[in-house]
């Protein structure tokens, strides 16, 4: 990077940091500090690309309504569980081979460039298949997709946690969602203004613009200028993974952040049922335009303000996070129970899913940032992999138990779910602070 860059980069990460020296630093090196300008917006451009990705091909909304256009409406109920669980089940296996590598960043590019190349192939399936074999070819490029994301979340907690110092982790985090929401805001317009039915061409421009978008945040984040970090588990991955989950018995307050990290998936499970519901009245092509913008909105909105929150007290920004959301919940599902459903306006449900979305990015930001400002050095990937696996099995059986829940109603999955979340509410109230440990 040119010197006018780099003083470029110091004046705008001072604004950010608001402070006088933005270089202050807690939790890393004097090294790493002079270098956190410039990491910060690399990791910040690469975090934002992704993050427009996501909402490009949402399994929630996007991904969804692909399948039913091309015919295999029947493999929808898989997108969820396999996009997140994935991920997150072979994390203690993927942890123990990272930690034993000094610089990580590696891995983030590695998955980064193996989501692009999944998407590429969702693509491909589309528009070379028909019915379910492209719905077959969707779902297993899915796979091959969330495997691929499992190396960028554990490497991204462990390059954030040595790159960019405390109490600036959750801004970061925070901008990026607030940026990619608002570009996402301005491509939804774009795309489904005034738009009837999506045609299959339109999906396959929408998922290879995703895919690029993955392969530009790979390049970018190869440019992070990383130290080299504590290195361990130099013997067997798998009996190393394994070993790790004694962290749940030996350590109570990572415990008790497990606990209450599965009990707030409720902000995630619940989303696909508002959209169900509203299907029942509407199925144009609008209305997930609607949910989209509503997804992006309430990123663009929000994310920033938890960021900030966060940086305070990543505790707090859970409790309030998951409040809003168990409300939201009991407050639709009551309403879908207790009313004849052609008295609810269909647009009704976007707006309920807007207020879901901003209480879900605040317990995911929440969630996020207390796990790095818990953690040091090896432990933090030690942290990250436990949970994500741990969290990634739950996810199924709650899945599981949500689908039998909804062979009642898709309501009464709601109403569980906003039970669920209170009680993840009063759970986050026994978690310790750790931003006010240094």
């Amino acid at each position: 990077m040119s010197q006018a860059n780099r003083d470029t980069a110091d004046r705008l990460y001072a604004l950010i940091a608001n402070e006088e020296d933005a270089r202050a630093c807690t939790d890393i090196s004097d090294d790493a500090c002079r270098e956190v300008p410039r990491n910060f917006f690399l990791i910040l451009a690469s975090l934002v690309l992704t993050k427009l990705g996501d909402l490009l091909i949402s399994p929630k909304t996007v991904l969804a309504w692909l399948l039913g256009a091309v015919g295999a409406p029947a493999l929808v109920a898989w997108l969820v569980p396999i996009r997140e669980s994935g991920s997150l089940i072979p994390q203690m296996i993927i942890g123990a081979w990272v930690r034993r590598k000094p610089v990580r960043k590696w891995f983030w590019v590695l998955g980064s460039l193996g989501q692009a190349g999944s998407v590429m192939a969702m693509a491909a399936s589309v528009w070379f298949l028909d019915g379910y074999n492209a719905g077959a070819g969707v779902i297993a490029a899915l796979v091959c997709f969330s495997l691929a994301r499992g190396f960028c979340s554990i490497a991204m907690k462990d390059v954030q946690g040595k790159c960019v110092p405390k109490a600036r982790r959750g801004r970061l985090s925070g901008l990026a969602s607030t940026i990619g929401g608002s570009a996402t805001v301005a491509l939804t317009l774009l795309l489904f203004w005034d738009r009837g039915d999506p045609s299959l061409v339109f999906y396959v421009i929408l998922l290879l613009l995703a895919s690029s978008l993955w392969l530009v945040a790979g390049g970018l984040f190869a440019g992070v200028e990383e130290e080299a970090g504590e290195t361990g588990g130099g013997g067997n991955a798998l009996k190393k993974a394994f070993s790790s989950l004694t962290l749940l018995r030996d350590d109570p307050p990572f415990r008790q952040f497990v606990i209450t990290r599965a009990l707030l998936l409720c902000s995630a499970l619940a989303a696909p049922y508002f959209v169900l519901l509203a299907q029942q009245q509407n199925e144009s092509g609008m209305l997930l335009g609607a949910f989209l913008l509503a997804s992006s909105l309430a990123s663009s909105l929000s994310a920033s303000v938890w960021g900030w929150m966060a940086d305070r007290s990543s505790r707090q920004v859970m409790i309030r996070g998951a409040a809003i959301a168990s409300g939201i919940c009991l407050i639709v599902g009551t309403l879908a129970v207790f009313s004849d459903n052609s008295t609810l306006s269909a647009w009704l449900y976007p707006l309920a899913f807007f207020i879901l979305s901003i209480a879900h990015a605040g317990v995911r930001l929440g969630r996020k940032t207390y796990l790095v400002d818990m953690a040091g050095g090896n432990k933090r990937t030690d942290y990250t992999a436990v949970s994500n696996t741990v969290i990634g099995v739950l996810l199924l059986v709650a899945g599981g138990l949500s689908a039998l829940a909804s062979l009642v109603s898709n309501a009464a999955v709601i109403i569980l779910l906003g039970l669920m979340g209170l009680v993840g509410t009063l759970s986050a109230l026994r978690l310790r602070e750790v931003e006010q440990e240094y």
